[in-house]
């Protein structure tokens, strides 16, 4: 599918700035997702364009976080494993279930990732409050709790990925006694990760957009290195509404077009 001049710039500009919002907090897809869906292309072709686009976004932002990620190796890679198998499965869901499926789940899914930015401060401020009461921490490695918990993240990232980001730091901020930007890092890390997996079983078996691919890319890729540098200065509740914005645009996208 030919795109017009304008509709390429659209995807580019929306490709940095789903990869500046994914290096910072996630739900980069609310961004490209719906305009990849207002050039033309099909929901599953979108998706799976926008998965294949935001990869080198994805690299990009962990390399920027490189300093906060020294010492958690071990984290890395155990948290990473449970990653890798969640992605792959959401991706062979993503093709396995009916395009109706799709449809009708992805503004469901949409729904709950913006519930979810909306609330999550409260939520924090909630178990921050109870640990205090109780004088419990977090557990230091996550535990089961946390493995499971990751491990249906990264299988619905697999799937669709909007929010993504944030159900990972919802998850290792509840969980994890650590630095949230410490835990920010390994969230990119994981990000890339299921996006990277999702991306090598598309290319072998899914239709996507070359061009659309490329543009993402190349604009993730640029957003990552921003998202890096501005992470830590941004305010939270404009950078909130911005998504929550931008997803409200992709449900009315899905359920009235």
């Amino acid at each position: 599918m030919a795109l017009s001049i304008w509709e390429a710039l659209a995807v580019f500009a929306a490709g940095i700035g789903a990869g500046t919002i994914n290096t910072i907090v996630g739900s980069g897809t609310l961004i490209t997702f719906p305009v990849l869906l207002a050039t033309g292309l099909p929901p599953i072709t979108a998706n799976v364009s926008n998965a294949l686009g935001l990869v080198p976004g994805s690299i990009s932002g962990a390399i920027g976080y490189r300093r906060e990620l020294k010492g958690q190796k071990n984290r890395v890679l155990r948290l990473g494993a449970v990653a890798l198998i969640g992605g792959l499965i959401g991706a062979i869901l993503l093709l396995a279930l009916p395009s109706q499926a799709f449809d009708a789940i992805v503004p469901v899914l949409i729904g709950l990732a913006l519930v979810l930015v909306l609330f999550q401060p409260r939520i924090a401020a909630a178990v921050k409050r109870r640990r205090e009461q109780t004088g419990t921490e977090a557990h230091p490695d996550g535990g089961p709790v946390l493995l499971g918990g990751l491990f249906f993240a990264s299988m619905y990232g697999g799937y669709f990925g909007a929010a993504q980001g944030v159900l990972y730091l919802s998850l290792m901020g509840l969980l994890l006694h650590d630095d949230l930007q410490r835990i920010n890092a390994v969230k990119n890390i994981l990000g890339a990760l299921v996006n990277g997996v999702a991306a090598v079983f598309f290319l072998f078996v899914a239709d996507f957009d070359w061009t659309a691919v490329l543009l993402i890319a190349v604009g993730s890729t640029l957003g990552g290195q921003l998202g890096a540098k501005v992470g830590r200065r941004l305010p939270p509740a404009v950078l909130r509404g911005v998504i929550i914005a931008v997803g409200i645009v992709a449900i009315l996208q899905l359920t009235l077009g």
